[in-house]
């Protein structure tokens, strides 16, 4: 049976594009490890934040658009994004954080603890120390490799459906059910980041797309011809994946599980240096083959960003 290695990202809407990367960037420490536009939208930023060299397991990408209306967290959505910190750096994240002005809550599931918040369109974030997984090597004003975010720990999926979502995750996915705990299914895969998911089993509010939501999560292939045979699987199975596209950093599948949340598989490679040095990563807009001729103007309708030392840093 085919296995997923876990997260390949997690892709959200917002509002204010510099507001996005001066909180994932500049409060949280992330790489902006790539600035292109929403191939579908090309008057919309796509940005892409992960770790040093943005490998699988560690991207979370964001469509910023002024003109789209709140959304609303709740059923057939990624509830909460989850990302792994060292172990021992959660005094470092509560006292940061609280220095942002962003309220930072307590909780426990599964015996880890999870420093839990909102970024500033509403997405709802957590931190849990773990030892397992790579060290982020990104520096970012005070965050340095001791207390960098490593990747992601997980996410918690809001399903219309939980055992309908919970046969995906393990019959066509190839996850392994760990258990049940404080009314979340928890599930996980052999990877060392992107590797824990819970869905929640108690009913929630019927979510609404929007700013402040997750658009969709997507799952690591190792490449095309795994994603092939992933898409003949589904069909099989009685899905209705979409056709294979190229996503320039990836190719991807589409489809709706039954809890009506939305999945992607993509391919690990050939990753964010297939267009611009590793070195230079997020730094100019990158644009397709076939929308370059309109570089100028697609650069005059997007809204002038930058990575920023945030004043809170400063001081």
């Amino acid at each position: 049976m085919q296995k997923t290695a876990g997260i390949h990202h997690i892709s959200a809407m917002v509002n204010d594009a510099q507001r996005n990367i001066d909180f994932y960037a500049g409060v949280l420490g992330l790489r902006l490890v790539k600035k292109t536009i929403n191939f579908d939208r090309p008057k919309v930023y796509h940005l892409y934040f992960g770790n040093e060299k943005g490998e699988p397991g560690t991207v979370i990408t964001f469509f910023p658009w002024e003109k789209q209306l709140k959304g609303r967290i709740g059923k057939s959505q990624v509830g909460v994004t989850s990302y792994v910190i060292p172990h021992g750096s959660s005094e470092f994240w509560e006292k940061r954080l609280h220095s942002f002005g962003v309220k930072v809550e307590g909780s426990t599931r599964f015996g880890e603890n999870y420093l839990q918040f909102a970024d500033p369109d509403g997405l709802l974030i957590e931190l849990a120390e773990r030892k397992e997984g790579p060290i982020n090597t990104w520096q970012m004003g005070d965050i340095n490799p001791s207390v960098a975010i490593k990747g992601f720990g997980g996410a918690t999926l809001f399903s219309a459906q939980p055992n309908k979502t919970a046969e995906v995750l393990e019959n066509i996915l190839g996850l392994t059910c760990v258990g049940e705990d404080a009314g979340y299914l928890r599930f996980s895969s052999e990877e060392q980041i992107g590797n824990v998911i819970d869905i929640k089993l108690t009913p929630t509010v019927r979510g609404l797309m929007g700013a402040g939501t997750v658009h969709h999560i997507a799952w690591r292939a190792k490449d095309e011809e795994e994603l092939q045979q992933w898409r003949a699987s589904l069909l099989e199975k009685g899905y209705y994946p979409t056709e294979i596209k190229d996503r320039n950093y990836f190719k991807a599948l589409y489809f709706h599980e039954e809890g009506g949340i939305l999945f992607e598989i993509a391919t690990d490679g050939p990753g964010f240096a297939v267009d611009e040095p590793l070195s230079n990563l997020g730094e100019k807009l990158m644009l397709p083959e076939w929308l370059e001729e309109r570089r100028e103007e697609l650069t005059a309708a997007l809204p002038k960003v930058e990575i920023r030392v945030l004043e809170e840093e400063k001081e």
